[in-house]
C-alpha cells in the first residue's frame, strides 16, 4: 500500500515550496514556526532510527541536540576567543567555521557521544534502557550548565551569544535576500535551507528502512533473541541505532544554534526529549509519513494554542495562567488522539497482511 508520500510528491513539494509565502502574509512568526518544525523533524527523525526502527526507548535524544547546537556555538562565536588566549594567538580573526564544515563535525561528534551512551546500555530493555538514557540527557545538560569554572568553556546557565548566522555560498541568511521581484525575510531563506535538510534527511531515512540494515533492526525491535539466534550482531546493530539517530541530532543542533544566535542549557531540558518521543510515538513508530506528521503537528501545535489560551484565559478572569492552559490543551489533545489511534496518527501498515489474505483465500 503506497502512501501519499510516494503517490503525490510533486504536490507535496509544491506545497512545502509555496508554504513559506503564504505565511508570510499573516507575519514572519508564523514562517518562524515552520522553521522550528522542520529542525522538529529532523530531530524526529533521528529519533525515529532508534525508537521506532530499533525498538530502543531513548529518553536522552536531547543531549545530542545540545552537542550540535553548542558545537556550532563554540566554532562560530567569539566565546572561546575571549576566554581562551592560546586560541586568540592562533585565530586572531576568530573560527567562522561555514557550514559545510560544521555540518560533518556536528554529526560526526553528535555519532560519537550516541555510540559512548549506547556502549554501556547494551544490556538493558525497555524501562531500564529509558531510565538510564533519560539520566544521560540530564548529566549532559548539568554539564553545560557549569562548565564555566575553572575554565568558562559552556559559560554556563548564562549561555553563548553571537552566534554567525549561516553562510550559504558567501551570503548570510540573516539578511533579506532582494531578488527584485521579491524579497525573502531571513526566516523564509532559513525555512528553504531547513526544508533541504529535511527532504535529504527524509531520502536517507527511506534508504535505511527498505536495507538490510533497517530490515536487521526491525528484527530487534521485535524479538531480540530470534534476531541473535539468526546470527545478527545485536550489538554493533545496537550501536549504529544509536550513533545514527544522534548525527541527526548533532546536524539540527547545529542548524537551531544558526538560527537562533544564542544557546543555552535551558533550551535541552527533559520536557524537549519527552517531547520528540511523543512526535514520534504519535505520528506513528517507524512509519517516515507519521512521523514528520507528529513532529509538524506537536512542534505548531503549541504556538497556535496561544491564540487558543488568551481567550480562554479572559473568560476565567485571569485566574488561569495563558502558559499552564496551553500546555493543559497539548496534553488533552495528546490523550484524546492516543485513545482514538492508539497506533499513531499515520502508522505503519501491517507487514504480511495482504499474505495472510492470500493465502486464506487459497
Amino acid at each position: 500500500m503506497k502512501t501519499l508520500l510516494t503517490q503525490k510528491p510533486g504536490w507535496l513539494v509544491l506545497f512545502a515550496l509555496v508554504l513559506p509565502f503564504v505565511l508570510q502574509q499573516f507575519g514572519n512568526a508564523w514562517v518562524r514556526i515552520a522553521d522550528m518544525s522542520l529542525l522538529y523533524v529532523l530531530l524526529a527523525l533521528g529519533l525515529n532510527i532508534v525508537v521506532g526502527y530499533a525498538g530502543l526507548l531513548d529518553l536522552g535524544y536531547v543531549a545530542f541536540f545540545a552537542v550540535g547546537a553548542y558545537l556550532f556555538g563554540l566554532l562560530a562565536s567569539p566565546h572561546l576567543l575571549e576566554n581562551f588566549a592560546f586560541i586568540a594567538a592562533v585565530f586572531p580573526n576568530g573560527l567562522h567555521l561555514s557550514l559545510w564544515w560544521v555540518l560533518p563535525l556536528a554529526a560526526s561528534v553528535a555519532g560519537l557521544f550516541g555510540v559512548l551512551l549506547g556502549a554501556p546500555t547494551l544490556r538493558l530493555r525497555g524501562d531500564y534502557l529509558a531510565i538510564v538514557t533519560l539520566g544521560f540527557g540530564e548529566i549532559i545538560r548539568v554539564f553545560l550548565n557549569n562548565l564555566d569554572q575553572p575554565y568558562n568553556i559552556t559559560n554556563g546557565p548564562k549561555g553563548i551569544g553571537s552566534i554567525d548566522a549561516v553562510t550559504v555560498f558567501g551570503y548570510p541568511l540573516s539578511k533579506r535576500l532582494d531578488l527584485g521581484w521579491i524579497e525573502l525575510p531571513s526566516v523564509t531563506l532559513y525555512y528553504f535551507l531547513f526544508l533541504a535538510l529535511v527532504v535529504l534527511s527524509v531520502v536517507i531515512c527511506h534508504r535505511l528502512e527498505n536495507s538490510r540494515l533497517g530490515r536487521a533492526w526491525m528484527a530487534i525491535r521485535e524479538d531480540e533473541i530470534a534476531a541473535k539466534a539468526m546470527g545478527l550482531n545485536t550489538r554493533n546493530l545496537k550501536l549504529m541505532a544509536f550513533g545514527m539517530g544522534a548525527m541527526f541530532g548533532g546536524v539540527s543542533g547545529a542548524m537551531f544554534a544558526a538560527f537562533q544566535g544564542f544557546v543555552s542549557p535551558e533550551s535541552f531540558s527533559l520536557m524537549e526529549s519527552v517531547m520528540i518521543v511523543a512526535m514520534v510515538v504519535l505520528g506513528g513508530l517507524g512509519h517516515l509519513p507519521g512521523v514528520i506528521l507528529g513532529a509538524v503537528l506537536l512542534a505548531a501545535l503549541p504556538e497556535v494554542l496561544r491564540y487558543v489560551a488568551g481567550p480562554l484565559q479572559d473568560l476565567t478572569d485571569g485566574r488561569l495562567d495563558a502558559a499552564i492552559l496551553r500546555q493543559l490543551l497539548i496534553a488533552l489533545a495528546m490523550v484524546v488522539v492516543m485513545l482514538v489511534r492508539p497506533r499513531g496518527l499515520w502508522p505503519t501498515p501491517e507487514h504480511g497482511k495482504n499474505l495472510t489474505s492470500q493465502g486464506g483465500q487459497a
